[in-house]
Order: C-alpha cells, then structure tokens, then sequence
C-alpha cells in the first residue's frame, strides 16, 4: 500500500505538470490542473502522518561513518522527522558537514551564486560502515554537480528537487549505499562521490570499512553525507529507525563533533 502510494503521487506531480504545459496549447480551464496538485499534497500529508518507527524500536547503537571533525544539521536530536518528511525512511536521517580546524566551510550567502566541490572540505572524505554488514545496494553512476549554497542556488534547488522527486528516491538520493545490519535494520549513507564506492551488492564488510568518499551528488546544496536507519530497503516504503552513535550519540544541529580515527579505518 505504502510502495502504490508514492507511484500515486508522482503520477499525480506528473498530470499536474502535464496539464499545466496543455493549458498553453488547449482550450480548458487551467482550474484542473490543481486537481492532482492537491491530490500529491494530500498524498504526501498522509504519509507524513504515518506512527514513527520509535514506537516499537529501540534505538539501535551503531559505531559513526566518518572520522575528523564535523558539524551537525538536520539531526533528529532537534526534531522529528528530522527533514521535513517522513519519506524514504528520513525520519531520524541526520546530514553531516566536515569542519576541520585549518580549513573554513564556505558559508551561505549570496555570492557566489555556486562554487566547485572542492571548496569543501567534506568532499572526497572517507565514508565508513557502521557496523558489520552485508550491502544491499551500492549505486555510483549519478554526477556530483556544483554546490546550491547560496540564495539564488536556493531557489533553482527548490524546482530541481520536485523534478528529482518525481523520478524517485534515487535522484533524491544519488550515489547512494545501503547496508543490512541485521534484525530488520538497514543502514543508508546518501549524496557519494561518483565512481568512489569500494563495494557492489552482496559483498559482505565490517564496521569501519571504507564505503566510498563523501560527495555531492542527488538533491544537496554542498558536499555532505546522510545518514539513516530505516526498517526496509526499499526507501519508497522504509519507515525511520532511531540510532545513536557509539561514543558520540546524536549531535544537534550546528553541534561539532570528533571521532577519532581507529585501528580498523
């Protein structure tokens, strides 16, 4: 039911769009057209309605993805559903930026309008497993493209990010791996740098293993990684699960952070 309702939605954004370009070239009221745009609102309300995972999961303890200094944003330590949205399994997702100590993150702001990813020190950084593991998915084919953190970016992001949602969780996602921790837990490392990934499905790792380097691919405004545990594989369907990480716990927004590097990475 979950996996026909988001179908549902994106045909409803596509009839929208449909009929929106018709209603240049056709005689009939443009009125229709908010029929399948209210239609995917309604949808997407719903399931963002939908109980949260915490209700009947504990918090799974998993070992943190990366090594260094980072910073914290959009983390469920501040609220739930951490993104805006329960979908593709987003509820307790948390993105991390790197900030390292003799390198400034560019900021926000209105110039320039986008720069290249290696402004950023996050890019090409190592992205771990969290714990021992069999990977499910691993998907290296999407480009990462310039950065989108400024005001004007902003707003083409706005449009790209309703184009890369119709096509599914994949261009949301873009380079993306997916890990099966066990007992119905997965593991979700999202925006990887192309043609980084060190794994292919069925491989079978262990915690602290090299995933893939930090990118910018699928729907990001800079170089950073997101992270989720979720109930199912599937992101049109996965429902979030809470986590913490080992020795760190769950950073809130704009919190620093260190994990030091171990014998294993």
């Amino acid at each position: 039911m979950r996996k026909l309702s988001m179908i549902l939605y994106r045909c409803c954004w596509v009839a929208f769009l449909a009929l929106l370009v018709a209603g240049y070239y056709l005689d009939f009221s443009w009125l229709w057209g908010w029929l399948p745009l209210g239609l995917a609102f309604a949808l997407q309300l719903a399931a963002n309605r939908q109980p949260a995972v915490a209700d009947a999961r504990p918090v799974v303890e998993v070992d943190p993805p990366v090594t260094g200094r980072w910073s914290a944003l959009n983390s469920p330590a501040d609220r739930v559903p951490s993104h805006g949205t329960r979908g593709y399994g987003q509820a307790y997702a948390i993105d991390i930026v790197a900030e390292p100590e003799d390198t400034a993150r560019p900021r926000f702001g209105w110039w320039p309008f986008v720069r290249g990813n290696r402004h950023f020190p996050a890019f090409g950084t190592p992205i771990l497993a969290v714990a021992d593991a069999t990977v499910l998915s691993a998907v290296d084919h999407h480009r990462d493209h310039l950065s989108r953190n400024s005001y004007p970016a902003l707003l083409y992001l706005l449009v790209e990010s309703i184009l890369r949602d119709l096509s599914g969780p994949g261009r949301v996602f873009g380079n993306h791996v997916i890990l099966d921790l066990g007992d119905g837990t997965y593991a979700a490392y999202a925006h990887l740098r192309r043609d980084s990934l060190t794994v292919r499905a069925g491989d079978r790792v262990h915690s602290g293993h090299l995933l893939a380097r930090c990118g910018n691919s699928g729907n990001t405004t800079e170089p950073h990684l997101h992270f989720q545990l979720m109930d199912d594989p599937d992101l049109d369907v996965a429902r979030g699960v809470p986590f913490t990480w080992r020795g760190i716990g769950v950073p809130g927004n704009g919190e620093v952070f260190t994990v030091a590097q171990t014998a294993n990475t």
